[in-house]
């Protein structure tokens, strides 16, 4: 795996501990003898692969125990090295684990189990993080304790492990609680909310003039009109200046014809300009004229009879 990718994925497994189950910085990581014997040997700077690989600021711990099973080992090539490393740059953590109790350094999986686990509830309660390159103690720190971000080195390079099944489970029963804590809270609110509205009600017995008071007392902030800036800008309307200037002549016409004689032939001008004919002249057809010298000579008969 690259190991921008890698570095990716130990951030975000940090930020899950971090976010879920309170890990602050500086991480204390907490290392057995193998561990620092693998880093001397390999002649890594700790510190600094430490914090690269965790992203924050760490402190190196070790146990008392561990130092012993060290001092047990001194006369074996390379020790002496580790020996003077964890003496000078390597914090000491009391296991209480003491040689008149103890002549010969107990194991390191059972003393790392009582640092990390005191009441042995499978809990990480001071939140360590294990430096571990035991194998066996690191499958049983796995499999027995929730909650633990394990480190070892293979090759010269640091890994950290994903997280256990035993943290899923761990971290999806805390989600679970919280929603429900949530859930409850909120409807216990509600209902005190209510109990409380329901008491003032009853006690005052004008609850509702109260909040309609209330309701007049509330001024609005700030103006309520639209941002002058985006509106869009009024259009200004084009007078028709002909259309004046018809209502004029009307009333010039009204006022000089009231008859309406002069409005009737202008009408008339109008249609004939408007449709774009001329005006024809209509004839008198030939058998209205004759009926009416018929009747002229009728009238005058009679008058002569008479």
């Amino acid at each position: 795996m690259p190991r921008a990718k890698r570095s990716k994925q130990y951030k975000r497994l940090m930020n899950q501990y971090e976010m879920n189950f309170g890990f602050r910085e500086p991480y204390q990581v907490l290392c057995d003898s193998q561990f620092l014997e693998a880093a001397i040997r390999s002649k890594m700077d700790i510190d600094h692969i430490l914090k690269s690989t965790l992203h924050g600021t760490t402190k190196l711990l070790i146990t008392q125990c561990s130092m012993r099973w060290l001092y047990s080992r001194s006369k074996e090539p390379g020790i002496g090295a580790v020996i003077d490393y964890a003496k000078e740059r390597v914090e000491r953590r009391r296991c209480g684990h003491h040689p008149s109790d103890y002549p010969e350094p107990l194991g390191e999986l059972e003393c790392l189990h009582s640092v990390i686990d005191p009441s042995q509830n499978g809990v990480n309660k001071h939140r360590y993080v294990c430096a571990i390159n035991d194998e066996e103690l690191r499958s049983s720190l796995r499999n027995g304790i929730q909650v633990v971000p394990l480190l070892y080195i293979r090759r010269s390079v640091l890994i950290m492990e994903p997280a256990s099944s035993t943290t899923v489970k761990a971290r999806s029963r805390d989600e679970k609680a919280k929603f429900t804590a949530e859930l409850k809270s909120s409807g216990a609110k509600r209902k005190r909310q209510q109990e409380d509205t329901d008491d003032e009600k009853d006690k005052d017995g004008k609850g509702e003039e109260a909040e309609a008071a209330k309701l007049r007392k509330k001024k609005p902030y700030g103006r309520k009109e639209p941002n002058p800036l985006s509106m869009q800008k009024k259009k200004k309307k084009v007078v028709d200046r002909s259309q004046d200037m018809k209502k004029v002549a009307t009333e010039t016409v009204e006022t000089s014809d009231p008859a309406g004689v002069l409005r009737d032939d202008a009408a008339q001008t109008e249609t004939g300009e408007s449709s774009g004919r001329k005006r024809r002249r209509k004839h008198k057809s030939k058998t209205a004229e004759a009926a009416k010298s018929d009747g002229a000579v009728e009238i005058g008969t009679s008058t002569g009879d008479e």
